[in-house]
């Protein structure tokens, strides 16, 4: 096979990467070309993305990659889900984009069913009723007269926005935009009596396209900056999950995923969504991936609540690694009690360890002696709520869940994962680590004609990587 290269620029909640693929022989080599923070900015009780920033780093990114002097065949762009930049007639940004974080929201999806009920906007969705989805920020910021709202002559989410700088072309990828809670998961449309309930028109928001589309070349002055000629960008599962779960290694449709980051998403890979009494009841959600199919998951805090105690103690001048993480807790005695991740509690707390005390102690918990006491807290927790969480995906699923595959910078986390599999009871099979970069590439090399189906793209990422099997013990 000739070989072909690919840029993969992958934003996450806490950091980014612009990775170059290398396909040939049925395998992929990734490189990290640039990594770069991607901090929430708090001014006025705000919180905002820098996209500015960000832009100037994917930039930077590319120029190492034109360095190389190798044909690049695409680029392709995901993130997070739900935020949003508002673009002004002039073609530019209008301030900066506010991150799902901001507390603008408490109280929005309330206050919105006093329009359209709870009931029927999940039926009309099937996404998991959450206070920063797109539909409650944009009500908020109608409600709250916020400029660039008012003023905005498009609408575009965040992976759609940065391409948009790259190129000059306006798109609404399906998979970033079944995040939203106002797209149509049947039709794959935008709802546009939703918008309006909300205060906006669905005319703000481009063409809705699917994994796989072209949406430009390069700007010539990108194209000239950074080395690379004018390139195509390619719209892949812009949803970062999108991405990640196009990767998962599995033989066939019998397995649970579990994304496993800053957030954790644990679903199943469906046909068609699945909104019934059970899913509303449950707060499950139905988000789009490749091929149309739909994600059934749960959104389930992960490693934030231990991100922001490392936080926390650094600032205390106690400083953690990984590595010493794991010895800490293999040397301390499993947690009577667990805590609810999902808590409110923890949403976007100052001093993560202190919020952390005040729930032990309202809820008449021990709370943690020391540190190490509340790494093993979070990672019971963390493990207890998987089980939880599975056990509602296999009332739910079509099939029965052979294995949970586990995917994300979790799948380097070898205790977590034991005690994941002791808690649920099946196998896990820890890894890709860069999912969501490999499943960001095989969009864009399926785009360009090398690889064929699904199936075809996780059969070319199995030969390409090594996993880990973690077999459950009794409790």
């Amino acid at each position: 096979m000739t070989t072909h290269h690919f840029l993969a620029i992958d934003l996450g909640a806490t950091s980014g990467r612009v990775m170059l693929a290398t396909l040939g022989d049925e395998k992929i080599d990734l490189e990290v070309l640039h990594r770069f923070p991607t901090p929430l900015i708090e001014v006025g009780d705000h919180y905002y993305w820098n996209i500015y920033a960000l832009y100037d780093d994917i930039v930077q990114g590319l120029t190492e990659a034109g360095r190389r002097n190798l044909r690049i065949e695409s680029i392709g762009i995901d993130t997070w889900g739900v935020d949003f930049v508002a673009i002004g007639r002039d073609g530019m940004p209008l301030g900066l984009p506010r991150a799902y974080r901001d507390p603008y929201t408490n109280g929005a999806p309330e206050a919105y069913f006093e329009r359209i009920p709870r009931r029927e906007v999940y039926e009309r969705t099937g996404i998991q009723i959450m206070n920063f989805n797109s539909l409650f920020q944009l009500y908020a910021q109608h409600r709250d007269g916020v400029t660039a709202l008012d003023a905005a002559d498009t609408i575009l989410f965040m992976p759609d926005a940065l391409a948009y700088l790259l190129t000059g072309g306006k798109v609404c990828e399906y998979t970033i935009l079944s995040t939203s809670q106002f797209m149509n998961p049947r039709t794959k449309r935008i709802d546009a009596e939703l918008l309006a309930a909300a205060g906006v028109s669905a005319d703000r928001f481009p063409e809705v396209v699917m994994p796989g589309t072209r949406i430009g070349t390069l700007l010539p002055s990108v194209a000239r900056r950074t080395g690379l000629g004018e390139i195509p960008v390619v719209a892949v599962a812009g949803h970062d999950t999108g991405s990640a779960v196009a990767a998962v290694p599995a033989e066939n449709e019998r397995f649970a995923y579990l994304s496993s980051g800053t957030w954790s998403l644990m679903g199943v890979e469906l046909a068609a969504p699945e909104i019934t009494e059970e899913s509303y009841a449950m707060n499950f959600t139905n988000e789009g991936g490749v091929d149309g199919t739909t994600r059934f998951l749960k959104n389930i805090t992960g490693m934030w609540l231990l991100e922001q105690c490392r936080a926390a103690w650094k600032r205390e001048g106690r400083e953690y690694s990984y590595p010493e993480i794991m010895r800490l807790m293999q040397t301390t005695a499993p947690s009577q009690a667990v805590l609810d991740p999902d808590d409110a509690a923890f949403a976007a707390p100052t001093d993560m360890p202190a919020a952390i005390r005040r729930y032990c102690e309202v809820h008449t918990m021990e709370v943690p002696a020391d540190d190490a006491a509340m790494m093993r807290l979070i990672f019971d927790s963390l493990a207890a709520k998987y089980a939880e969480v599975l056990g509602k995906l296999r009332s739910a699923a079509p099939f029965p869940i052979e294995v949970l595959h586990v995917i994300g910078g979790g799948a380097q986390n070898d205790l977590l994962n034991r005690m994941t599999a002791d808690a649920c009871g099946i196998p896990v099979v820890a890894g890709p680590a860069e999912a969501t970069a490999l499943g960001n590439v095989m969009v864009q090399a399926r785009s360009a004609g090398l690889v064929g189906s699904l199936a075809e793209m996780r059969r070319y990422i199995r030969s390409s990587i090594e996993t880990k099997r973690f077999e459950p013990h009794a409790l």
